[in-house]
């Protein structure tokens, strides 16, 4: 029985389970436009009602263990050891040239182990075979777990441009997993690893509904031309590119050229690379305090970030432009979080991130400034954002209001903006769930 086939009684079938993780914001911030889509709640893996309190807490010191070297990996001082640690955990091998790479990692079997001996995801299977409910999910642990248990009509969402082995279950060749891929490369990583041709799907990333605006993507659209003319002052990106983008977007708002173009800094999940901040602040106060820059830094849900945020802002003496040129944006509630930032998205100008799942928001026309990669998928993230033009690696932060402003005056930004838009997938919202027989409306 597939997603959309009616089941037995004739009434139809039920919606999928959409089931992530907390480990960092990845695995939520793909869960989350699916289950708004389909009108329900986004299930955690390791929380009831899925999870035990055995599993609960098993998975508690996972995430703990995992956020910890995020943040450490990142200190100067000892921060080396656990980079190479965290490089090593998330290897991706070379895919070239081309060869078998179908054989299981340490990290596949374990987890394969702890579902066979300790029972992880036992309550995800429970409830999917008591509700008969499809599984779609962003994360690899509960689709490998579900299979394992022999559960039909698996679903999985990939969050990163490449992956490691353990997205692939131990006998890849046999899995029925269909695979949900972002890019390109996941489709050939997914072969390489054994993975069944007809069980993959090229989707792209589910970015946020609110904006995309439909299959149509009017609200992208409008987002974008608004934003094109506050990243080009000097009109250097319009000269050569003008009537391709009014072609394409239709016309820019003329009213929105010389406003000040916000500046988006967002940390990634576990809190790390905070420090960029305080590193950054002395340089752009100018422009801050001049009205040519505007500034919100993104603490997620941890309110230790937002207070080293508003601490650094008061060292630099900017705190008076707290809710004007400058915002920061807390929430500690994960939802309400994804919705503020969402909304925050909607009038940024530049995302300045680490190579995380943010690199697909650079499909949205947001150029993306990439802060140092934390682990090897992030490396392999950043290397994607690039080569489509979507993406500048971070020069020196300490001289941030120098190069952004230099970046502004030749057009680079436009241009990253207008490249991601469109080289980047921009419907995988509406492809994902069209595979799950949950169509919004066919995408244009």
């Amino acid at each position: 029985m597939t997603a959309s086939s009616p089941n037995p009684s004739g009434s139809p079938s039920p919606k999928p389970l959409v089931v992530a993780i907390e480990m960092g914001y990845g695995h939520l911030r793909a869960a989350w436009p699916l289950a708004d889509a389909l009108g329900i709640d986004v299930l955690e893996v390791d929380r009831p009602p899925l999870a035990r309190v055995q599993e609960k807490e098993l998975w508690k010191r996972t995430r703990q263990v995992y956020e910890s070297i995020c943040r450490v990996s990142q200190w100067p001082a000892l921060g080396g050891p656990l980079r190479q640690f965290l490089d090593d955990a998330t290897s991706i091998p070379h895919l070239h040239p081309s060869r078998d790479l179908s054989a299981p990692n340490a990290a596949t079997r374990a987890i394969d182990l702890l579902a066979a001996r300790v029972g992880l995801g036992k309550g995800l299977v429970e409830t999917l075979r008591s509700t008969g409910s499809p599984l779609l999910t962003t994360f690899f642990a509960p689709a490998l777990i579900a299979e394992r248990q022999g559960v039909a009509n698996v679903y999985c969402v990939v969050t990163d441009s490449d992956i490691n082995r353990i997205w692939a279950p131990l006998n890849a060749s046999s899995s029925r997993i269909i695979y949900l891929a972002p890019s390109t490369r996941v489709v050939r990583r997914l072969r390489a690893y054994g993975v069944p041709a007809d069980c993959i799907r090229l989707t792209g990333f589910p970015l946020p509904g609110e904006l995309l605006g439909g299959p149509e993507l009017p609200i992208l659209k409008r987002n974008l031309a608004a934003r094109l003319m506050r990243l080009d002052p000097q009109r250097m990106f319009e000269a050569q590119y003008g009537d391709e983008i009014d072609r394409l977007i239709g016309k820019r708002p003329q009213d929105e050229r010389g406003k000040s173009p916000l500046i988006t800094f967002a940390v990634g999940g576990a809190g790390a690379q905070t420090e960029i901040v305080e590193q950054m602040l002395p340089s752009l106060r100018s422009a801050l305090e001049q009205g040519r820059m505007r500034l919100a830094l993104v603490a997620g849900v941890r309110p230790e970030v937002a207070r080293h945020f508003e601490q650094w802002i008061r060292e630099q003496s900017l705190a008076p432009l707290l809710g004007g040129a400058i915002r920061i944006l807390f929430e500690p509630d994960m939802r309400k979080y994804f919705k503020a930032f969402n909304a925050l998205m909607a009038e940024t100008d530049v995302l300045w991130t680490k190579p995380s799942e943010m690199t697909f928001f650079g499909a949205l026309g947001l150029p993306l400034v990439l802060a140092p990669p934390v682990g090897a998928h992030e490396r392999y993230n950043g290397r994607w954002a690039v080569e489509h033009g979507a993406g500048l690696y971070q020069r020196d932060p300490r001289h941030a209001g120098e190069w952004l402003v230099e970046w502004l005056a030749d057009g680079a930004l436009a241009g990253a903006a207008w490249a991601g838009f469109k080289a980047l997938p921009k419907y995988g919202l509406y492809k994902v769930l069209e595979e799950v027989g949950r169509p919004l409306t066919a995408p244009a």
